[in-house]
């Protein structure tokens, strides 16, 4: 009796429990061979991201508008005293739209590069660092997720699907090319502004998340180490975003549910951000306090409006700012329909849903947080590419090498006009939005500009005649072609566009006209870019309590003189503008004593004669 009690219970299938059901339920979406995930050459990729950080970067001014002023930040930090680096200002002007971390890096490019690059260029060190390290985290995050076992492709009865490890490094070379080809990240990428820094720390913050499912403690430290910088370098309103969608997967997501993330990584991202307030506080209690009080109110004012404040220039601009990323990443979450909640695509959603809420809740139209959306949205977007038919990936191959070919093909004929003079029209075109340009011929930037020319003309021939049949053959033309255009730009077209969005001339001409013995300026209208350009170039003291001998004021038109004192009266010593705007207009003023009104003597009166 035993014996057949024994035999039956061998007999009956073994229960799987319920989390392996819901695995044994779903069934894999891909088809692939391993010939499918032939690794792109290392080589290769670290070329392409190398390529696209480094130009932009030196070479030019700081542009306006946020470029300049990140730039003017750092600039005022590294030649400044602990008080600047703790509550960061403008040449006085105290800055609280983000935490100082940003700013802390650049000016420490500024302070160990300065005695052999200039100020401009060395700040800008840190925005490729930086743009390198949140390209390193990317694919690492997508690595993690594609060797997962609920993402692997179909396994035949014969064997032939690729290997988990091959799967997903393909799959990380994707998100990693799906990134570079974003268009906004182009300029957005190069700046020296604080967003930058939050980019690097929010790819650091997916790869933590997708960490801790496998590693819990590493990936807790991470996770805390990533929320604890962005606090630093943005605002309080950003890392609740990123706190309730780190909240909402613990809650969605069975692979994260464990206790070491708030256990562990919440009590290490206070003690990080708390570092810069208790320091703050300790070194001048009284500016601390007004200097937190306002970065706080004014975080919750720049995410109070309304959607529709908003909403349309977002609609016009963010999926220009993160295409291709944004269409892909649809497509992964309609594609794997029955497994939104696994890591590979909630993950992502858990960080991008957050940030698309701020971007529509901003008070402002702006582009600024754009960036931040690209490393989730890149990281979901490569799932996208094993499951797009061959119709689609050829129809995004040929988008394109016709349009960054037709996009390089003018870039070099612009160049030609500038220089000849032929194409007529394009030089009268060039003339007319850039005026009184002289361009000059440079041998270095013509020979990178060729080189990658030929490199993309070759590229694009081998992948449409060989037709290789690999996952990242839907976005290498892509991310080759946004680099060719980025290329082109910094190098043939930089003389151009740094002559178009420069202050330097304005400050020379500001400078040479300023009195000798002036004490400072009070600046009227002037934007944070215009303020830290004309202090770097023109060696300017500016003062913002409004007591100063000399005024410097904006106006599209003329408003006449400031108001006289009852001492002084104002006199106008310059007046100018930028060659290449015609709409802005400066007015230098500088203050003197009042003319005093001569005394008429009455001439005597002649005494009749007697």
């Amino acid at each position: 009796m035993p014996d057949a009690r024994n035999r039956l219970a061998r007999a009956q299938p073994r229960q799987a429990p319920a989390h392996n059901k819901t695995l044994i339920c779903m069934k894999p979406v891909v088809r692939l061979t391993a010939s499918a995930t032939r690794a792109l050459p290392r080589w290769l990729l670290l070329t392409l991201c190398l390529v696209y950080a480094a130009f932009g970067l030196f070479g030019r001014d700081p542009w306006k508008n946020e470029d300049a002023a990140g730039f003017g930040v750092m600039w005022t930090m590294a030649k400044g005293s602990w008080h600047d680096w703790l509550l960061p200002n403008l040449v006085g002007k105290f800055i609280t739209t983000d935490g100082p971390l940003g700013y802390w890096l650049g000016a420490l490019s500024i302070r160990g590069l300065g005695p052999w690059v200039d100020a401009s260029n060395a700040s800008r060190v840190d925005t490729g660092v930086l743009f390198c390290v949140a390209c390193a985290f990317v694919w690492y995050a997508a690595y993690l997720l594609g060797r997962r076992a609920e993402v692997q492709p179909f396994k035949y009865a014969f064997g032939g699907e690729p290997e988990p490890r091959d799967y997903g490094r393909t799959l990380a070379d994707g998100a990693l090319l799906v990134l570079v080809a974003c268009f906004g990240l182009a300029e957005r990428g190069h700046e020296t502004t604080p967003q930058l820094a939050q980019f690097a720390w929010i790819a650091m913050l997916v790869y933590g998340i997708v960490r801790g499912i496998d590693k819990p403690l590493q990936g807790a430290l991470w996770w805390g180490v990533a929320i604890g910088l962005v606090a630093l370098s943005g605002n309080p309103v950003l890392v609740a975003a990123l706190l309730a969608g780190t909240a909402a997967l613990w809650l969605v997501t069975p692979e994260m549910r464990n206790l070491r993330l708030p256990l562990v990584g919440v009590p290490l991202a206070a003690a990080i951000f708390a570092l810069w307030p208790l320091a703050a506080f300790v070194a001048a209690p009284d500016d601390a306090a007004w200097f937190f009080n306002q970065w706080i109110h004014g975080s919750l004012m720049r995410f109070s409006g309304p959607p529709t404040a908003v909403l349309g220039y977002a609609a016009k601009n963010l999926p220009l700012f993160t295409w291709p990323a944004w269409p892909l990443a649809i497509w992964a979450w309609w594609s794997w329909a029955g497994m939104r909640r696994r890591a590979h695509i909630a993950i992502p959603l858990s960080v991008a849903v957050p940030l698309v809420a701020l971007v529509i809740l901003q008070s402002q139209q702006s582009n600024r947080m754009y960036m931040l959306l690209l490393p989730p949205l890149a990281v979901l977007a490569t799932f996208a590419l094993p499951t797009l038919k061959r119709g689609a990936i050829n129809a995004i191959d040929w988008f394109a090498v016709l349009s960054f070919t037709i996009l390089g093909t003018f870039v070099w004929l612009v160049w030609l006009a500038s220089l000849t003079g032929f194409p007529h029209p394009l030089a009268r075109n060039l003339a007319r939005l850039v005026p009184g340009y002289e361009p000059h011929f440079k041998i270095l930037s013509f020979i990178c500009a060729v080189i990658v020319t030929v490199c993309w003309c070759f590229l694009a021939r081998w992948r449409i005649s060989r037709q290789p049949k690999v996952l990242w053959r839907s976005v290498v033309l892509s991310g080759a072609g946004t680099t060719l255009m980025w290329v082109l730009l910094m190098t043939l077209w930089l003389p151009i566009v740094n002559y178009g969005r420069t202050y330097r001339d304005v400050a020379q001409q500001i400078a040479v006209h300023l009195p000798s013995d002036y004490e400072c300026i009070s600046p009227v209208r002037l934007g944070d870019a215009q303020i830290a350009t004309f202090a770097y170039f023109g060696n300017m003291h500016f003062d913002f309590s409004g007591d100063c001998d000399v005024i410097l004021r904006q106006d599209r038109s003329d408003f006449g003189e400031p108001s006289a004192m009852s001492q002084y009266v104002w006199r106008l010593v310059w007046e100018g503008r930028r060659v290449a705007d015609r709409d802005e207009r400066f007015r230098l003023y500088e203050r003197i004593e009042r003319p005093k009104t001569p005394v008429k003597r009455r001439a005597p009166r002649r005494q009749a004669a007697d």
